[in-house]
Parts: structure tokens; sequence; C-alpha cells
């Protein structure tokens, strides 16, 4: 299932549990982002179990609950957080309030799963890094489009087996449909949503770090701006950003709010990753004028050239992973310190950004 609406995008794969039924209880707090439904769907589908929802708006909790009927209405937020079975809680609140209600949830002894980004500011990261360390719980990110793209998971799978080399450039492209009228009025608010580099540059940065290989990276020039929609002054419909990683390798990608009413999806996104032997082209959730499909997956090395159509047959291991993470307290999903700098790197990409007129 991937809704026109980005803000609605939510993946379903085959069912594969790590757990036996039961063996693992969840809640959702804070539906303000639709992300919420692809965050339960791949821990379901991993075997979790979905036991509890909160939200203080009853629409958004009547319309979760249609879709998981199983699940049972709690009357608070705290009814949740003192719940001794739930290990973990997802949530995809506003993302000025992601920060701080991870911080809550990890000194209630619970692990947090929240939407990317994860924070609108530094400070915020600050303290959930200084949560982790006193709790020992941790902070995941749904970093949605490597962690919930078939075509992307396999190409984290090539470049680990040396498919294109070594990897010197990742190219990232994510744009996104406004849909301005089915948008809250946060999402027009600069201190709600943070900046696009911030919020959906995010992605873009994770990508990165994750295919080059980094632990670190310096971004050298990020700009913003707001081309085609004047009428909502906060928002930023624009942004790009350049990156050099640890490694060497070097980073260039671009967010926006700008496609056209004519695609048949929510946003091309697309990922280049170039190696010393060869390259990726991910076309994620369509392949314009030629396939509907998503998840097609083109490399070119010194073996040849392929072409692959992956929806369907690679699955997300993330959302295993992270509930055997959370059970054993290993760090295979995505360690913490990759979420963190991921998020780090796009605050400071969103701070350091030229506006542009």
């Amino acid at each position: 299932m991937s809704k026109a609406n980005g803000m609605n995008y939510a993946p379903q794969g085959k069912p594969k549990p790590v757990v036996a039924e039961g063996e693992f209880a969840f809640a959702a707090l804070s539906l303000d982002h639709g992300h919420i439904y692809g965050m339960c769907n791949g821990l379901q589908e991993a075997g979790a179990t979905l036991k509890w929802v909160y939200d203080p708006d009853p629409a958004k909790v009547s319309q979760f609950v249609k879709t998981y009927p199983h699940v049972r209405v709690a009357e608070s937020e705290q009814q949740i957080l003192q719940d001794p079975e739930i290990a973990l809680v997802a949530a995809a609140a506003i993302p000025s309030d992601r920060g701080p209600l991870g911080v809550k949830a990890m000194e209630h002894g619970k692990d947090y799963f929240t939407d990317k980004t994860p924070f609108t500011s530094l400070d915020q990261l600050e303290r959930a890094k200084l949560a982790v360390q006193s709790t020992g719980r941790k902070y995941s990110v749904y970093y949605s489009e490597r962690l919930h793209v078939e075509s992307a998971i396999f190409a984290g799978q090539l470049i680990k087996d040396g498919a294109i080399g070594r990897v010197v450039q990742v190219l990232g492209l994510g744009p996104h449909r406004l849909n301005a009228a089915s948008r809250p009025d946060w999402f027009f608010r600069k201190e709600r949503y943070g900046g696009i580099l911030c919020d959906i540059g995010s992605h873009q940065i994770e990508q990165f770090l994750s295919f080059a290989g980094c632990a670190d990276a310096e971004v050298l020039h990020s700009k913003v701006a707001n081309y085609n929609n004047k009428e909502y002054a906060e928002l930023e419909d624009y942004g790009d950003a350049t990156l050099v990683g640890d490694n060497g390798a070097t980073n260039y990608f671009r967010v926006d709010w700008l496609t056209p009413n004519g695609l048949s999806t929510w946003g091309d996104g697309r990922t280049i990753v170039m190696g010393t032997n060869g390259y990726i082209e991910l076309r994620k959730y369509v392949d314009i004028a030629r396939d509907p499909k998503g998840d097609q997956l083109y490399l070119v090395n010194s073996e040849g050239e392929f072409h692959m159509e992956l929806g369907g047959k690679v699955g997300y291991p993330y959302f295993g992973e992270l509930i055997l993470d959370v059970l054993n307290r290993t760090d295979n999903a995505m360690t913490q310190a990759h979420a963190f700098k991921a998020a780090e790197l796009c605050l400071i990409a969103q701070a350091k950004a030229v506006k542009v007129e």
C-alpha cells in the first residue's frame, strides 16, 4: 500500500515474524504523521503485537482503529508509558515534539521508535543522547526511504558485496507532492516541521551515510527556497546540500515539494550510487512513462548492464532486527550512533542553509 500523499506512505510486505505471537508488545502514540501506519505495518509483519494506541484527537484514533481493529484505545499517554508489557513505543508526533516524547518514553523504561525527522534542534538531539546514556534505552528512527524500500535494501546488499567497488558518490533526489489542502497547520510552521532539509532531507543524509559507509560527514554547502508557494510564508518547497564523508565519499541531494500533478505517485524518488567499479540507480516509486511499479534497480559494472524489478522480492529486515535488538539489547538494525549522526547532519545542513530569494 502506497497512497499518493507522501504523508501516508505505508508499505506492506510479507509477514516474516522473528518472535512468537504475544512475545513482543508495542504501542502507537501521536498519530500526527501518516508514517505511523508504515511503522506499525513493518513491526507487525515482523511478529510484534500492537497492543495500544493513543492520540488526543479522536478522529485520528478512529481512523487508526479502522486499519488495526485489534488495537486497544488507551485513555491517556500515561496508560501506555506505565504498562510493563510495552517494550517499544512507536510514534509519529509533530516533528518538534518527537525529541521530547522520546526522552519521556525512555525515562519510563521504553525503547522508542520515531518517524523521521527525529529532532528539530540540536538541543533536542543532545537531550536525547543524555537520555539514552542514562536509561540504556534505544532511540530508533524510521528513515523509511531506505528502510522501507526494497530496491534500496537490495542496493545496500550489492554495495556490501562489492558489486560497484568503493562508493565515491551518492546522488539523492527526494521530490514529494505537496497536497497543501490536506496538510495540517503545523506542516507550514517552520518551528514545528524544522525546515525542508531537517525534515525530508534527513532521509537523504541517512542514505548517504549508509550507502557510502561513513561514520561522519561535513556539510559543505546547503540552500533552501520557497519558489512556488508564497502563500505559505514559512514553507520551504526546495532544498539541496553537498556533503563529504569522513572516508572521502561525496554527496549531493535535492528535496522539494514541487511534484507535478501528472505524476502517478507522490514523488519520483531516485538514488544513484557511484563506485570505482560501477554504479547503481534506484527508481524507488515509479519508472516514469515506462512502468508504474517502483523498486526498479539498474546496475552497471564490469560484468555488464542489469535491470531488476524488486517489489515483493526482498522484504524489510529492519523491523525484525529492531525487535531482536530491543529484546537482546543488541545494535544490529541500525546503530544508535548512525541514527543520531544522520539527525545531527540534517540539522546542521538546515542551520547553514543559504536562503534563495
